[in-house]
């Protein structure tokens, strides 16, 4: 064999070798071992589009919960309108990658465009540099079936820690009703037309208190090596929580884990916050199928174990329970629907740590035979008979005056949800080391 037949040989295998590389790399790249759903897509692959040649653990940095149909929208959707959505990051990453839900739609969801950018303060408009279109599949379009839900390709994004990032879509066609999550606390855009690569922001004239199609924003990222999923009602939704300011409990306990991330006994994980406003443990909040509001045991696979590399679990729930029981509510019931939250966890190998109920006399809701069923499943939580690990809000946040009632400082004014103070200090109670570890799952 010649010299230059030796050379033109090594060339090839090569170059077959760093094929083959690529794309066993991407396809691990875009593998977060959750549901994905089927997608349609139309393949013309942008630049930007690459997986990433990067480091690190994929980690959820933001989420929300699928909560419902958007009223208004069952018949044309968002079609012809472009959705700028508005998040805030926990951790920072290399490379970012999206989940859409078209849960609720009665027909299939085609987006034509979609992007991410960082946020510039206080507005739709993206960073200098920071726009990227996003692919499915290496493709530009994707179709959603209705009832399912779809990942996006590994993008090249240096995202930071605590900061706002636009994720945008584009809509061509009716799709009937659009899923979301009613109550943000955080202000998201609209614009007429196909804007998803706009940077100045100016066409989105429209706002939304409410997070359409987007439900999770993952990061590969070096500063976490896991996520810690926050499952509740309202009180975790942060519904009394200053818009835009993002000053939920959840916040404030990313805040926390972020500044002692792996001292002592501390682990490095993520929070993501997957709380519904009205959620229950034992029913759903709406009819249809699927429902509205549905269930903690309902929607558990779904926002708890479908999350990216979860390794704990907070519940926050039986609230609601209580208040909207229209007759007695059973505690042992309430309690028996949090230990088979715990079971499913453990089945896969994550620790739970749970709150008590929070004391509401001077809400509407409020009856003394309702008080006697809070302090009966508080009496089995701190038992330590439910959890793995307790944390408990009603002593910290009720009045010690008068331990039916939130102390006035931390009470946002309806005697049932925290003011953002009462917020800071659910987390600032919560022992970050009790999130360590792991239960060995159930064969």
């Amino acid at each position: 064999m010649t010299r230059r037949h030796g050379y033109a040989l090594l060339s090839a295998i090569v170059t077959v070798i760093v094929a083959l590389s690529a794309a066993i790399y991407i396809g691990a790249a875009a593998d977060d071992g959750g549901s994905r759903g089927t997608l349609t897509a139309t393949r013309q692959t942008p630049p930007n589009s690459a997986a990433p040649a990067s480091v690190g653990a994929w980690v959820g940095t933001w989420s929300a919960s699928p909560s419902g149909a958007e009223p208004g929208t069952g018949r044309n959707g968002m079609a012809g309108r472009s959705v700028r959505n508005v998040v805030h990051t926990d951790v920072g990453g290399t490379s970012a990658r999206i989940t859409l839900s078209n849960l609720y739609g009665r027909q299939p969801l085609t987006v034509t465009h979609a992007s991410i950018a960082l946020a510039t303060a206080g507005g739709p408009a993206a960073a200098p540099g920071t726009m990227r279109r996003l692919t499915f599949g290496g493709a530009v379009s994707v179709v959603v079936p209705a009832g399912r839900q779809t990942v996006s390709d590994a993008v090249r994004i240096a995202v930071p820690p605590d900061a706002d990032v636009l994720v945008t879509t584009y809509s061509p066609t009716p799709s009937g009703p659009v899923t979301y999550h009613m109550h943000a606390r955080q202000i998201s855009y609209v614009a007429p037309g196909d804007r998803t690569g706009d940077t100045s922001g100016v066409p989105y004239t429209g706002q939304s208190p409410s997070w359409r199609y987007l439900i999770a924003l993952d990061v590969l990222s070096d500063q976490a090596v896991g996520t810690v999923v926050a499952l509740g009602d309202s009180i975790t939704d942060g519904i009394t929580s200053t818009t835009n300011a993002d000053h939920r409990w959840t916040d404030v306990l990313a805040e926390r884990l972020r500044g002692a991330a792996g001292s002592g006994d501390v682990p490095r994980y993520s929070v993501v916050n997957q709380g519904i406003s009205g959620n229950r443990i034992l029913a759903d909040g709406g009819p249809g199928r699927p429902a509205d509001n549905p269930s903690a045991l309902s929607r558990f696979d779904r926002d708890v174990l479908d999350r990216t590399n979860v390794r704990a679990v907070v519940v926050d729930l039986g609230v609601n329970d209580i208040l909207r029981d229209p007759g007695h509510a059973d505690p042992d019931r309430i309690t028996a629907g949090l230990r088979t939250l715990v079971r499913r966890a453990h089945a896969h190998g994550l620790k739970v740590v749970g709150a008590t109920l929070m004391p509401f006399e001077g809400h509407r809701g409020y009856r003394a035979d309702r008080e006697r069923v809070r302090q009966a499943v508080n009496a089995q939580i701190r038992s330590g008979t439910v959890y793995d690990a307790v944390v408990d809000f009603d002593q910290a946040l009720r009045d010690p005056y008068d331990p039916r009632r939130l102390r006035s400082d931390y009470d946002s004014g309806d005697h049932l949800h925290p003011s953002d103070r009462g917020f800071a200090r659910m987390a600032e109670v919560f022992d970050l080391t009790s999130l360590k570890g792991a239960v060995p799952a159930q064969l």
